[in-house]
């Protein structure tokens, strides 16, 4: 039997918990969830799945643990890990949080019977951080699900009246985690915004308290920017209204494990500006505007070329189009499932 850490069941939906609910709702009648019965954030979530989860399984199941974290005590288990980011960059992060990642995740991956990832990004960076044999570590990439496609106008406008959007705006999906590059697009907005009255720079995330620094404080003076407008976390059902009004979405990410918010992007038909390191060439193929995403002259310049062009707008977002159909959920859970089944029968 195949069971499943559902811990990601009681936090809030980001990308990883995003992976979680798509794949394991898709893996059938055939696994057994095993879920927290209140909040799995922070430390009692950590030790509902140390201490708990554990006695809730029997010696035959296989575990996957779908979000970063696993128990220890089990060595039947996968895991997949979606970046490296916390011990690759602390600097990011809360010290308590980087310092249990430091320690928990070096032995986690070397009790476990595979260790899966979302990109061949992650993969290298799990290979070569751990020291772990390649054929330890496969890639079950995200995927994207219908719900994220080119929106009807009156989806698009109940969605931008209800948030109070302006009609035209830039739009960055991001936590207000250092890695997400805010500061630098702020940067960048500051540098053409005076060119672009009628448009606004429009940032839906919020900060979490594992993040080090919420960077929306960073980037300088208030009143050096204007038509900046941070709407906080927006509503799972509201994020395909929301790309698809967006004229264009931004996401100069510094590290990702895959950057799922770019193909959701895509999948919507918003033309995209991202970065060309990690994982975002992998994702976005030639269907994006890749640029340095330590270079606010280059993120403003691409934002500049795409506010200006409604062409490229056009062929950008067709492209995106269909890049996305080449991630789609179905088609991971079907990786993911023969990953289970061969270990499960082993």
């Amino acid at each position: 039997m195949i069971a499943v850490n559902g811990r990601f069941l009681r936090q809030r939906v980001t990308g990883v918990q995003r992976y979680a609910r798509e794949l394991t709702r898709r893996l059938g009648p055939q696994v057994r969830l095993v879920a927290p019965g209140v909040a799995a954030e922070g430390l009692p979530g950590h030790l509902w799945e140390q201490a708990v989860l554990p006695a809730r399984l029997s010696r035959r199941d296989l575990l996957w643990s779908p979000a970063n974290t696993g128990p220890l005590a089990v060595a039947r288990q996968v895991v997949t890990i979606h970046d490296l980011a916390a011990v690759e960059h602390p600097e990011w992060f809360s010290g308590a949080f980087a310092r249990w990642y430091a320690i928990f995740w070096p032995r986690l991956v070397r009790r476990v019977e595979a260790v899966l990832t979302v990109s061949e990004f992650s993969k290298g960076r799990l290979v070569e951080r751990f020291g772990l044999p390649p054929e330890r570590v496969r890639v079950v990439p995200n995927g994207v699900d219908e719900r994220f496609a080119p929106q009807e106008e009156e989806a698009i406008q109940t969605v931008r009246r209800r948030l109070g959007l302006p009609e035209a705006y830039v739009l960055m999906v991001a936590s207000h985690d250092p890695r997400k590059n805010l500061a630098r697009v702020l940067q960048a907005w500051r540098s053409i915004q005076k060119a672009y009255e009628g448009v606004e720079l429009v940032v839906a995330g919020a900060a979490h308290r594992a993040f080090r620094v919420p960077q929306a404080s960073e980037p300088g003076p208030a009143n050096s920017l204007s038509r900046v407008r941070f709407i906080g976390y927006v509503d799972d059902a509201d994020l395909p209204a929301l790309y698809a009004g967006a004229r264009l979405f931004v996401y100069p990410s510094l590290y990702e494990g895959f950057g799922l918010p770019v193909l959701e992007a895509m999948a919507c038909g918003v033309p995209v500006v991202t970065s060309a390191t990690g994982p975002m060439p992998e994702v976005a193929g030639d269907a994006a505007i890749l640029v340095d995403p330590h270079d606010p002259e280059a993120i403003a310049d691409a934002v500049r070329r795409l506010l200006d062009s409604a062409q490229l707008r056009s062929a950008l977002g067709s492209k995106g189009v269909a890049r996305a159909r080449l991630f789609t959920w179905d088609k991971a859970a079907a990786e993911l499932r023969r990953a289970l089944d061969e270990l499960a029968g082993a």
